[in-house]
């Protein structure tokens, strides 16, 4: 068939809703929603491929009409949860592609619908991920505002793609926007020994989380449990996890986090990817450590 706009949606967070509210609670709250993306998909002239548990896939014909989806879905989901208990709170994650694809057996198969898989994964909370074929289609006067990310590294591709953060936010919220830097490539990461408290502080603020308080996000907006007021940090920039006995540090931001370790000269620049942390060292939020004004976050064990 001719090119179309693939949408990947996913519900971020339905793990924490199963074990709060029991399978059968769960199941009707998500259905709920995916049911709701579904109607705002067909409203906007597209169709639904298949329900996948707490995420949709969606095809439009027209790359406007996805877009309207999208921004669509973040902009009344985000609203909507406001009050919401933290932990129920299931947060949006889109990715976008265009492309050709095969229709068989009730599901959809191209090179297009597992980029938008995959960048649904990679994209945080709240946040829109498309693709430089997805953008391309825009017409020159569009008011959808974007931002390039550089050159992604897409898994199961040969090829590196261009990819876009779709900034949804009304104009009100224009102070969320973050200032671009420089991007670098990811090193391999390093194991740790098991601790179970990490001590962070930047500037005059300073807090502790056990691993029991994880996952954290550190980031610009009051949603973040560690909060770092600069324009260059997304609004929430990088996830503090602990795994099998690890902290571990994964970027969600729009434009990098860097990490170095303390007694060592070597950084790690992370793009939507995650790392192991040692026991200390320093987090640099949207520039790298050569800005001398960047934001840095300490760390320790």
């Amino acid at each position: 068939m001719a090119d179309v706009t693939v949408v990947f949606a996913d519900l971020a967070g339905s793990t924490g809703v199963f074990q709060a509210l029991g399978n059968a609670k769960a199941t009707q709250a998500i259905t709920r929603l995916t049911d709701w993306m579904g109607t705002v998909c067909t409203s906007r002239h597209g169709y639904v491929v298949k329900n996948l548990g707490d995420g949709v896939l969606m095809v439009f014909v027209q790359n406007n009409d996805a877009f309207e989806a999208v921004t669509e879905m973040q902009r009344v989901h985000t609203e909507r949860i406001k009050t919401w208990p933290e932990h129920l709170k299931m947060r949006l994650q889109i990715g976008l592609a265009r492309g050709d694809v095969i229709e068989q057996g009730g599901d959809c198969f191209g090179d297009a619908v597992n980029v938008a898989s995959r960048l649904a994964d990679l994209s945080g909370p709240d946040q829109i991920l498309g693709t430089d074929t997805v953008i391309n289609e825009l017409p020159p006067d569009t008011l959808i505002r974007f931002r390039s990310l550089g050159e992604m590294d897409i898994r199961g591709r040969s090829e590196s793609c261009t990819v876009y953060q779709v900034d949804w936010q009304n104009e009100a919220l224009s102070d969320f926007f973050t200032v671009p830097a420089d991007l670098t490539p990811t090193p391999a990461t390093k194991s740790v020994p098991k601790h179970g408290t990490i001590a962070m502080s930047w500037r005059d603020a300073e807090a502790s989380f056990t691993s029991t308080q994880l996952p954290i996000h550190i980031g610009r907006v009051a949603q973040a449990q560690f909060i770092v007021n600069d324009p260059r940090v997304s609004r929430l920039h990088a996830k503090i996890i602990w795994r099998a006995g690890k902290f571990y540090l994964e970027d969600v931001s729009s434009y990098g986090t860097w990490v170095r370790f303390a007694g060592g000269d070597a950084v790690l620049a992370l793009r939507r990817q995650e790392c192991v942390l040692l026991a200390a060292g320093q987090i640099a939020l949207g520039a790298p450590f050569e800005d001398f004004t960047v934001p840095k976050v300490s760390f320790k064990f």
